[in-house]
């Protein structure tokens, strides 16, 4: 625990004192002022990831609601105070505004979601700096590798709960079987910490891949942002790629999607992450949205409640739509599931004075939240812990799109809501 943080703690309890004092002169009962935890919490609102945060000023208004009674550790109420800010969807901002918020704002505990671009700094800064991090929102491989973790070491103070890449392999897998296409696959891999891990030789898609008899058409990382795919469209024609994949931001997503049609390349299915979760994304491709697949992390029809308010997923689906007037996102499920782990450590962290004894309490966790259950016990490797991923399709009713799940062969408990549909 850092020297600023006991002083810090030591003003507040000592300012509590004080404040109590003249009340008790007076011959009033009265207590001392609870003392504040501070949260820090990093997300992208603006530039080509604010996708991922459209919904952070509602699901923070709830977690803000939830938290307005504080929270007992040890008999002690603590309130619990969120300081966010916005990493603008750059690393170095990202970056930037975690170090604010540790030496700053001295925050107690720091989290951060929505992709390595986010994520990975945030962490990095936490890490060496010593304070308590949970993260969520980015496939555990470009998470631990991503910064140069070591398998059987891993990190001190920095831990992760979300999908690999692995259960995003098999979710596709288990569609694509189902679809009778030809086993050619067009990939689409940035050269950024997402597509060099979903790309990777070893670690991403196509060691899998070629193990499950599919061909992997892979013609190197593009920079993104990219304006021209033209050689991508034709090696995958020349290929007779009747599948395309990768993981790509909505702008370069949308871009490839024109020239395709415009060059005449027609796959019959497509599964993109990160640019196809969002149906802002799927309005803006008109009639060619329709039957475009996606992993699917959350949605109103999974199994699971919230810890913290008792809501189930489809509460807090409607709770958005109801509010905002637009259709539910998937980020939703894991900003909530972010703070209902926040909760459950401040709960049973031995001494919340101490990062140490906060950081303790993280991998201790063994938590069923609003996307699953949360235990480090079980991960992969460590500091990570993984959630169930299903694979979904963008399917048109009326003028809207609605994310179906139409695979769930490694989590049966999340129910199908739709049978897969080829494209054209």
């Amino acid at each position: 625990m850092t020297q600023n943080s006991r002083n810090r703690r030591s003003f507040l309890l000592g300012t509590g004192a004080l404040l109590a004092a003249p009340a008790i002169l007076t011959g009033t009962r009265a207590y001392a002022a609870n003392p504040t935890l501070r949260v820090g919490h990093v997300s992208p609102r603006t530039g080509p990831l604010a996708g991922f945060a459209e919904a952070d000023d509602h699901v923070l208004a709830g977690i803000e609601s939830a938290f307005a009674g504080g929270i007992e550790n040890n008999g002690k109420r603590w309130n619990i105070e969120i300081l966010s800010k916005d990493s603008q969807s750059n690393p170095n901002r990202a970056a930037e505004v975690a170090a604010d918020l540790i030496l700053g704002e001295e925050v107690d505990i720091i989290v951060a979601a929505s992709t390595p671009d986010t994520v990975n700094p945030v962490s990095d800064q936490a890490e060496v700096n010593e304070v308590p991090c949970i993260t969520t929102d980015c496939p555990w491989q470009p998470y631990f590798f991503g910064r140069n973790g070591v398998p059987g070491e891993g990190f001190v103070s920095t831990y992760h709960f979300f999908w690999g890449l692995e259960d995003v392999i098999g979710a596709f897998l288990d569609m694509w079987g189902k679809s009778g296409v030809a086993r050619t696959v067009g990939g689409l891999f940035p050269n950024d910490a997402d597509g060099n891990a979903w790309g990777h030789p070893e670690l991403g898609l196509p060691k899998p891949l070629a193990e499950a008899g599919y061909t992997l058409v892979d013609p190197g990382r593009y920079q993104p942002p990219s304006d021209d795919f033209s050689n991508y469209i034709a090696a995958f024609k020349d290929a007779g790629c009747e599948i395309v994949t990768g993981n790509m931001i909505p702008p370069d997503f949308a871009t490839f999607w024109a020239q395709a049609a415009q060059q005449g390349f027609f796959p019959k299915v497509v599964s993109i992450g990160k640019a196809l979760l969002f149906p802002s994304v799927l309005g803006s491709l008109g009639e060619r949205g329709d039957g475009l697949t996606s992993e699917l992390w959350w949605s109103p029809s999974h199994p699971f409640a919230s810890s913290l308010t008792g809501e189930s997923s489809n509460d807090l689906a409607a709770g958005y739509m109801a509010a905002s007037g637009r259709p539910w996102t998937q980020p939703i499920g894991f900003k909530h599931a972010l703070f209902e782990v926040v909760a459950d450590v401040v709960r049973r962290a031995e001494d919340l004075e101490d990062y140490e004894a906060i950081t303790a309490a993280i991998p201790a966790t063994n938590l069923d939240t609003i996307v699953g259950n949360v235990s480090w016990s079980n991960g992969p490797i460590n500091n990570v812990t993984k959630t169930p991923l299903v694979a979904g399709q963008w399917q048109k009713e009326g003028d809207a799109f609605d994310l179906k799940i139409v695979a769930n062969s490694a989590a049966p408990e999340i129910p199908l809501t739709a049978e897969l549909k080829l494209l054209g």
